[in-house]
């Protein structure tokens, strides 16, 4: 796994033996980060990165210069791995918080620009993210959230889900 572009470009992520997370694609997570680049200036934006797993979309968005980031993740071994390597990397402006990324919209007292969720595809609750989110305005005025899941989920009814692109076994819906 690596960082497709910026200033981290071309370093590799090597999770630690025992990691359970799903890492999304490149291919997936390049498709992902043009439409975000033609939409947002990634330098003046507020991240929140949910089931952050290795924490590789974060790591992307601090290579392109996102001076804010937090990423979610209850499992201690994931946690671990992302908080040393950012701290390896020297990125002070990404923030590892050990929480249930459930639960963290209950907590949380910041609006995001950017929310980026990738939970496990067959974990229960997913459905009820977008709804989680978006009742505790998480999001700043002209915010995305974007939820990552897998084909057995189809957000398009929802009437804040503004668009949805797929590539491969990997599914984007995106809610405004």
């Amino acid at each position: 796994m690596r960082i497709i572009s910026g200033t981290l470009r071309g370093r590799t992520l090597t999770p630690p033996a025992g990691m359970q997370a799903r890492p999304t694609t490149d291919f997936a997570k390049e498709s992902l980060f043009n439409i975000l680049e033609n939409t947002y200036d990634l330098q003046a934006v507020q991240a929140l990165d949910l089931f952050a797993g290795t924490g590789s979309i974060s790591f992307e968005l601090a290579s392109r210069g996102c001076p804010y980031i937090d990423t979610i993740d209850i499992h201690p071994l994931h946690h671990r791995f992302i908080k040393d390597t950012a701290q390896g990397f020297g990125l002070s402006q990404l923030h590892a918080l050990r929480l249930n990324a459930f639960d963290f919209p209950n907590i949380c007292t910041v609006q995001y620009d950017i929310i980026f969720a990738d939970p496990p595809y067959g974990l229960s609750g997913v459905e009820t993210l977008p709804q989680r989110i978006l009742e505790k305005n998480l999001l700043k005025p002209g915010g995305v959230f974007i939820l990552e899941h897998g084909r057995q989920h189809d957000f398009s009814a929802h009437p804040r889900c503004t668009k949805h692109r797929h590539y491969g076994n990997v599914h984007f819906s995106f809610f405004e």
